[in-house]
């Protein structure tokens, strides 16, 4: 005899997780199952608190059908994102409107178990101010600024955060949390956030983050592509032939993109032109200031950078190349730069159709990318029945 699926099954709820508000008959349609079936799963679903019905209706034909939708404060999402000097930290409902934020000061010297155990304590403070439980978060999210290993949660090096190499982040959020904890690099978070955002319709895209440092994320078929141990996009220390000395860079190199490009470098440059500036947020000021030095190295900038990416268009053929991070706001003082180096440099068939836009989100991008990153792993077929059992009422 066949064994009778279970009532609460993720398929549905999954389905409508990933495409939103669905009526009857959309799911009917794309799950396969009898009408008997969806409607006995749909109503156990919205009696266990996950799904609800919502005010919108849509034409059907004949009576207006009304849609099927998740219930989005049926838990929350943890996500923080680590910088140089601040971590942001945001809850979020499930349809990722955040609840409450906050931003505390990092000092790199305070290493991973302290770092995260203030991270913990904020995530505490957040759930407080909400009047909301431990046991209502169904994942957390950390968005770090250095190469990581997904599958493993782990730091790989060398990493600009000094002393987490290998260090088990999930493990140890672990011990203070019953949420599954996913740990990711944060330009591909910043990646994934500019996609999901403003260009599904692209599902092969190639992110920039130009700032103090420089990066890159991948989205190949609509999915974040991380490589084997997580360093694909690591775009900033790949280094280029040039007749000037090459100028050391911080991962001990010589002539890396990073050395050359990147807010800290142009900063460095500027020195010489005896204007003062600490980082990519100081270069910027300049800029609008109509400083023709920063103007320049900014160009300069995008030329070096376009110098990378065009190889990486002739590799990848992405349909659109979205530049983001601090100094993308210099428009197109940089984004003209690396237009003029990708098409001067590619195939017309490579460049026939190809965008190169500045990014439209803002600047929390890698904190909204890490509480995305959650939502697609909690309703993800492999997760979705754990979600079930912890959150049907």
């Amino acid at each position: 005899m066949e064994r009778p699926q279970p009532v609460l099954s993720g398929e549905l709820l999954t389905a409508v997780a990933e495409t939103g508000p669905m009526s009857r008959a959309s799911l009917l349609s794309a799950s396969g199952l009898s009408r008997a079936t969806v409607t006995q799963r749909l109503n156990a679903f919205i009696a266990s608190g996950l799904l609800m019905e919502a005010d919108e209706m849509r034409p059907s034909g004949g009576r207006p059908s009304r849609l099927v939708c998740l219930n989005a404060e049926a838990a929350l999402v943890l996500a923080a994102n680590i910088g140089e000097s601040h971590i942001r930290l945001a809850a979020t409902n499930l349809d990722l409107a955040v609840k409450a934020q906050v931003t505390i000061a990092f000092s790199i010297d305070e290493g991973p178990e302290g770092t995260l155990d203030r991270i913990s304590a904020a995530f505490v403070d957040l759930l407080r101010s909400l009047s909301r439980e431990a046991a209502e978060v169904a994942g957390i999210g950390l968005s770090l600024p250095t190469p990581v290993d997904f599958r493993r949660g782990r730091v790989v090096g060398p990493s600009v955060l000094h002393g987490w190499d290998e260090f088990d982040i999930a493990a140890y959020l672990g011990r203070s949390w019953s949420a599954p904890v996913w740990v990711e690099n944060d330009v591909n978070l910043m990646a994934l956030c500019e996609y999901r955002q403003s260009f599904r319709d692209t599902p092969d895209m190639f992110f920039i983050k130009a700032g103090t440092g420089i990066g890159s994320g991948i989205i190949s078929g609509g999915q974040i592509f991380r490589g084997a141990q997580g360093a694909a996009g690591d775009i900033g220390h790949i280094q280029i032939a040039a007749k000037d000395e090459p100028p050391l860079c911080r991962c001990g190199k010589f002539g890396c993109i990073e050395a050359r490009a990147a807010g800290w470098a142009i900063a460095r440059d500027l020195a010489a032109f005896g204007r003062l500036a600490s980082n990519a947020r100081d270069i910027i000021t300049l800029v609008e200031m109509g400083v023709p030095e920063a103007i320049m190295l900014l160009r300069n900038a995008g030329r070096t950078i376009g110098e990378v990416v065009a190889d990486v268009v002739s590799i990848l053929n992405p349909a659109r190349i979205v530049v983001g991070g601090t100094l993308a706001r210099g428009g197109e003082h940089l984004l003209s730069g690396v237009r003029e180096m990708v098409y001067q440099r590619c195939l017309p068939l490579a460049t026939r159709d190809l965008e190169i836009v500045q990014a439209t989100t803002p600047s929390d991008s890698a904190l909204l990318g890490a509480a995305m990153l959650v939502r697609e792993q909690v309703f993800a077929p492999a997760n979705i029945d754990a979600f079930i059992q912890r959150f049907a009422r």
